[in-house]
């Protein structure tokens, strides 16, 4: 007998799994994805997620067998943790917090882990500041028998660009995969509303989607406002639009919630606007589509321009989407620093993985691979969650993976433009004024609030702390923050992320 012990997600292709697996079609939703995972077990054994689409991560307990069965995506979009205790037992689970209530977790800090952050601003990796927690990364699952771990790769990310075929194909391709795929996101019953930047790839979410609200995050800040292009962008298509206007006021003061609730410290500005966002959303709607995936597959980042640039050299540096301070700083202000801690030990393993292949692909590979499973995925699952929020990702699917695993990255990004092929694929239902729109980013205007003597309170406070005292020199530390409050606005990350450890550690450490 099979039995479900923990599941989050959403199988996107539910309904041939149902027909192939007989299972009855007038399940609910719930029924239904619990019996897929038992007769997709039964049936396909571990290769079972080689015929799922979607989001998820699960255990599954076989009785005849004594043997747990852990599983997560392809993608890493729903977060699987696992301990092992000093009795020999394994705890498990989607939440950190629920392996913590566990008999058996001993609550330590992995302090090596603050090392990494420091360059990374994110968790990347299979180990988390838990000492002894682990993550079970992408593309991977997870047995427990007779009190022995294994864990195998079921999935990697390839890549074998074709040269064969023109820009419109690929386009073509891109749309006709994506047209197939927005049926499965939600079922006719369901309603749902999608988060819109100014960008291409929430602007192309919504064209092909049936929903009639859109939701935005403003600021009184003009420079950092995209909201008014998202208005626009919904009032071309005939869809309405809710403006969650963000005050530094409020941004600050979330702060705290947002660390307790994403279970690691993330020294991702947006990541507190994005939350914002979500309780916003889930005021009126429980389902929200949003855009993530798209960057990272097709050649999104305006770095990724300078690929061939950096030839060989990427193998030496390169370690994602972030690294905003170096090892002779880290050395500098903290007060353990261990030599053999580095970033890039991370990404080499990768970098393995990709050998031969141009220096663009091996960019995007590493943010896939530690990028959005670190920072992006973890955000947007944590945050909605605390919210009462599900987010469903169109454009992160294996089947939209595949193509931009094939398309050459001359199509992807050139001396003009980022994403091209996805772009010429979004022109088929946007304007060109959309679809070829530069790329913005989720921006916040923390580089302005943080300097301002109203909201950098409890930064001040938490850098003149025993916490601070306890892993930084602490004069350090306040020599960047009065760099950066006397007008070097490019050191608000570096404050930023060591603001963001403190904030975590006092809600993991001291409050609780």
């Amino acid at each position: 007998m099979i039995t479900v012990k923990e599941y989050r997600g959403h199988i996107r292709n539910w309904e041939e799994l149902c027909e192939r697996l007989e299972i009855p079609l007038t399940l609910t939703r719930e029924e239904r994805e619990e019996r897929i995972l038992v007769r997709a077990y039964e049936t396909w054994g571990y290769e079972m997620a080689d015929h799922m689409h979607g989001m998820f991560a699960f255990a599954l307990w076989d009785e005849n067998e004594k043997k747990l069965f852990c599983l997560r995506d392809q993608f890493g979009t729903k977060p699987f943790y696992y301990y092992e205790t000093a009795d020999g037992d394994l705890l498990y689970g989607t939440t950190i917090r629920k392996i913590m209530a566990q008999p058996g977790f001993v609550k330590e800090l992995n302090e090596e882990m603050l090392q990494l952050y420091l360059s990374l601003t994110y968790v990347a990796g299979e180990n988390t500041f838990f000492r002894g927690l682990k993550k079970l990364m992408p593309g991977r699952y997870l047995v427990w028998q007779d009190g022995k771990l294994s864990i195998k790769r079921y999935w990697t990310p390839t890549f074998h660009p074709d040269e064969s075929r023109t820009l419109e194909q690929w386009a073509d391709e891109i749309h006709t995969t994506l047209k197939e795929i927005m049926p499965e996101v939600k079922t006719p019953d369901e309603t749902a509303e999608s988060f819109l930047s100014g960008g291409v790839d929430s602007s192309y979410v919504l064209a092909m989607s049936d929903v009639e609200m859109t939701d935005s995050c403003g600021y009184e800040e003009e420079r950092f406002d995209e909201s008014g292009l998202a208005k626009q962008t919904a009032e071309l298509l005939g869809r309405k639009n809710s403006r969650c206007l963000i005050t530094p006021e409020e941004y600050f003061g979330i702060v705290p919630y947002v660390m307790y609730n994403m279970e690691q410290p993330l020294g991702d500005a947006s990541a507190i606007a994005f939350a914002i966002a979500c309780r916003a959303a889930a005021e009126h709607t429980k389902i929200c589509y949003s855009g993530e995936g798209a960057d990272e597959f097709f050649g999104g980042y305006n770095m990724y321009r300078n690929a061939e640039r950096y030839g060989e050299n990427l193998k030496d540096f390169y370690v994602g989407n972030t690294n905003i301070m170096k090892e002779d700083e880290k050395k500098r202000i903290l007060k353990k620093y261990d030599p053999d801690v580095l970033p890039i030990e991370i990404a080499r393993p990768i970098y393995e993985e990709t050998e031969g292949l141009d220096p663009l692909t091996k960019m995007s590979d590493m943010d896939i691979q530690i990028w959005l499973e670190g920072d992006i995925y973890l955000n947007v699952d944590k945050m909605s969650l605390a919210a009462g929020l599900e987010i469903r990702m169109p454009l992160t699917d294996r089947r939209i993976f595949d193509i931009a695993s094939r398309i050459p990255s001359k199509y992807k990004v050139n001396e003009e433009q980022n994403k091209v092929a996805l772009r010429t694929a979004a022109a088929k239902v946007l304007p060109g004024e959309i679809a070829f729109r530069r790329k913005l980013g989720f921006i916040v205007p923390i580089r302005i609030w943080m300097a301002d003597e109203r909201y950098n309170e409890d930064v001040r406070r938490l850098f003149n702390s025993e916490i601070a005292e306890k892993f930084f020199d602490v004069d350090e530390i306040n020599a960047i923050f009065a760099d950066y409050v006397g007008g070097n606005s490019d050191n608000w990350r570096k404050v930023w992320t060591i603001y963001t450890f403190l904030v975590w550690y006092e809600e993991y450490f001291v409050k609780r």
